[in-house]
């Protein structure tokens, strides 16, 4: 197929799913009626890896290169290649279970003695039976999945140790691209002879090329794992064929190369855009097929009189989020991506395991204000919302083209008033979806939506917790305590959707008696199974966040080799993101690290909660602060009655069934009435007189999701009083609270 434009992911990024930004670009430009053709790069070469051929040339190169070194080769390394004829023999049939393609393989990979296994093996061989029960709760499918995962790492081990040090199955060179604040390290690197990995990467985008012959290609480079690929395929390209320009935008542009000035880089690509890629990438395809000499561009680095210049001279703006169409996976591979399981953790192998439409609810964050986040940027400070309407046309239009109904919205932080109307739109339609989010974990998020968000599909959110202490969240202005955290993931968790925590350590001015008492706040709402994932990452300080942009006022010293903070920003000429410091405190957080995290791989499988905290460090650390009780206390606190009055009242269940009789006591009677009631997995039952129960089932019938209008709680009270006597004694009897309990819901 041709076309003008060839929109490429360098390698490497996800296994399981397409990262998103050219589908969200393909969608875009089907609106403007240009020509496209997109490719994920990285998962054809994982299929080009790991398969029979590939693996039979991987073994015969190293055989071949390695003649002299063999000896030298790791015990592991040297056990996979005298295994090489059983990764031949199983790959294609473990490649096709992971792909979906072949469930029945999962009994014979369980059973044992059909995977060649080497080091990545040896802990779940040393604790079997711990594996068996974490996947008793996840089936026999997923223990296959993760067998067949660690049977893939090993043989990504061997690349690594004897093919190309460079591999990873989510990054490429990824340590060239880490606030690479010179070109000159990648630059070398680009001088040297193609790598294995390079060979196979060249040969699949000749290919592609021959038979798209694109006039622009466009290179989207979300990560600095995907920084090396993306400019050694410029650099052939420009040496085969140099007519053809060449872009690049993307995540790490957005966020580290903003300030580039060295014109080494323009030897590779023609053009850098930056943050929303819609106008800018519009205008680059203007450019290409003009012939006029004035052009305009929006956000864009070019080469011009040997200089590197800014280019911003359209007075155009920016798309809206409702202009810029539906993502269009077409041309990508959705039948072959990979799912893989690597740890037991239903909730951690979302990013891994599935294939999922991704989707943005809102541009940007609503909230903008965590300090170590890049607020100064356009992908977080610019909010803009999507009408939910919109957003679920979108969901529909996506199942149709690709088949899957499981939805990534890949919101910074989604909000909760749209994720509320996005629910009501889903059960509106009757849509049956899949969805996850990140979210923060605001006090928004009651048990009736959670509820509500369960019900239209949602199985799962994340949030950054960051760092479970209260003087240190209102530092980040993050805008919520740890009290409030454990209540909002209380209600997700008892209405069935899984949590994911974002934990952060080594936080400016954090103390180590404060990472102690975080890790021990984490413990207890892991033991409580009020979240049920997580994971700790050291705070990085980045040029665009508030404590980057003002390091004085958050107790932290840039190292800059010796030169001026203001002097070390003008050196660099490529890079500028992460930012070395030193903290005024001098605690070396990065001895944490190891304890941090193994403490929380255990307590994500639900062990090792009665551990002491020192169990988990191999140096003295001081006694927790924190109360053994202080999560589940806070999940005690009575909740504020007071009726929510502008709040909508939903009814989610289905109508009930009408029994009418007579109650007699001491000579007096009444018209009373039975409502019974069937959901998916029981029934109940709520007795109330004759008009009462008649109101109410007239009430419920027209406060679904299906109808447009819906009454508020003050309307409801309002409307009841005119008929009834006080609404409050009605509301809160037993009746009342028995419906609340089952989908009557106050949003």
């Amino acid at each position: 197929m041709k076309a003008d434009l060839l929109l490429i992911t360098p390698p490497f990024t996800q296994l399981n799913t397409p990262y998103p930004a050219t589908a969200y670009l393909k969608g875009f430009l089907n609106t403007k009626a240009i020509s496209s053709f997109q490719m994920d790069l990285g998962i054809e070469v994982i299929l080009e890896l790991f398969s029979k051929s590939g693996l039979t040339n991987i073994f015969q190169f190293a055989s071949v290169q390695s003649k002299q070194t063999k000896e030298k080769w790791s015990e592991n390394a040297q056990r996979i290649f005298a295994l090489q004829n059983e990764y031949a023999k199983t790959i294609d049939a473990v490649l096709a279970f992971l792909q979906g393609k072949n469930a029945s393989l999962a009994r014979q990979i369980c059973s044992g003695n059909f995977l060649p296994e080497a080091s990545r093996f040896n802990a779940f061989n040393e604790d079997e039976e711990g594996f068996t029960w974490a996947f008793g709760a996840m089936g026999m499918q997923d223990k296959a999945k993760h067998l067949a995962t660690l049977y893939l790492e090993d043989i990504s081990d061997f690349i690594v140790e004897c093919i190309d040090a460079n591999f990873g199955f989510s990054r490429y060179a990824e340590r060239l691209g880490r606030s690479a604040n010179s070109f000159d390290e990648l630059y070398n690197e680009l001088q040297k002879e193609p790598t294995y990995i390079d060979t196979i990467t060249l040969k699949l985008l000749k290919e592609k090329i021959e038979v798209v012959d694109p006039k622009l290609i466009l290179f989207s480079v979300p990560f600095p794992g995907n920084l090396y690929s993306a400019f050694r395929c410029a650099q052939w390209i420009k040496e085969i064929n140099p007519a053809i320009k060449i872009a690049m935008g993307g995540g790490f542009p957005n966020t580290e190369l903003r300030d580039v000035k060295d014109k080494r880089v323009f030897e590779f690509f023609d053009f850098i855009t930056l943050d929303d890629g819609e106008l800018p990438v519009e205008l680059l395809y203007n450019f290409v097929n003009s012939n006029e000499n004035e052009y305009e561009f929006k956000r864009t680095f070019l080469l011009e009189k040997e200089e590197v210049v800014y280019k911003n001279t359209t007075l155009k703006k920016d798309y809206k989020q409702s202009e810029i169409g539906t993502p269009d996976y077409t041309d990508l591979l959705l039948n072959q991506y990979i799912s893989v399981i690597e740890i037991a953790n239903p909730m951690h192998s979302l990013w891994s395991d599935g294939r999922w439409n991704k989707l943005t609810m809102a541009h940007g964050c609503y909230w903008g204000k965590c300090t170590f986040c890049d607020i100064s940027l356009d992908y977080i400070k610019l909010y803009e919302p999507i009408a939910a309407k919109i957003l679920v046309d979108r969901m529909e239009e996506l199942i149709a083209q690709t088949g899957e109904t499981g939805f990534h919205f890949v919101d910074e932080a989604a909000p909760p008033a749209l994720m509320r109307e996005v629910a009501l739109e889903i059960l509106k339609r009757n849509l049956v979806v899949t969805w996850w989010t990140n979210i923060r974990f605001e006090k928004s998020f009651t048990s009736d939506l959670c509820y509500l968000l369960k019900a239209s599909g949602c199985i799962a959110v994340s949030g950054g917790l960051e760092v479970a202490s209260d003087r240190l969240l209102e530092l980040i202005k993050k805008g919520v305590t740890v009290e409030q955290v454990a209540q909002v993931t209380r209600n997700f968790t008892v209405n069935g959707i899984m949590v994911h925590a974002y934990l952060m350590y080594g936080y400016p001015t954090q103390t180590v008696q404060e990472t102690i008492d975080s890790l021990e706040m984490v413990r207890q709402l892991f033991e409580l199974g009020i979240i049920q994932s997580g994971f700790w990452h050291q705070f990085a300080m980045t040029a665009h966040s508030p404590v980057g942009l003002d390091p004085d006022a958050f107790g932290v010293i840039p190292q800059q080799n010796g030169t001026s903070f203001s002097e070390m920003a003008k050196q660099i000429t490529f890079a500028n993101n992460d930012i070395a410091f030193k903290d005024k405190t001098g605690i070396d957080h990065e001895k944490f690290s190891f304890g941090l995290k193994k403490s929380l791989f255990n307590y994500m499988h639900g062990v090792c909660f009665d551990y002491e905290l020192q169990d988990w460090f191999d140096f003295k650390i001081p006694n927790t602060r924190i109360e053994p009780n202080f999560i589940s206390n806070c999940l005690e606190k009575e909740e504020n009655f007071t009726l929510k009055l502008n709040a909508k009242v939903i009814w989610l269940g289905n109508l009930p069934e009408i029994k009418h009789f007579t109650k007699s006591k001491k000579g007096k009677s009444w018209k009373m009435i039975q409502l019974l009631f069937h959901d998916k997995s029981t029934f109940f039952e709520i007795v109330l007189e004759e008009e009462n129960g008649l109101w109410l089932y007239d009430f419920l019938q027209t406060n679904r999701p299906q109808n447009s209008s819906k009454r508020t709680l003050s309307q409801m009270k309002m409307e009841y009083e005119t008929h009834f006597d006080d609404f409050e004694l009605f509301w809160y009897a037993k009746p009342m609270q028995t419906i609340q309990n089952n989908g009557l819901l106050v949003l």
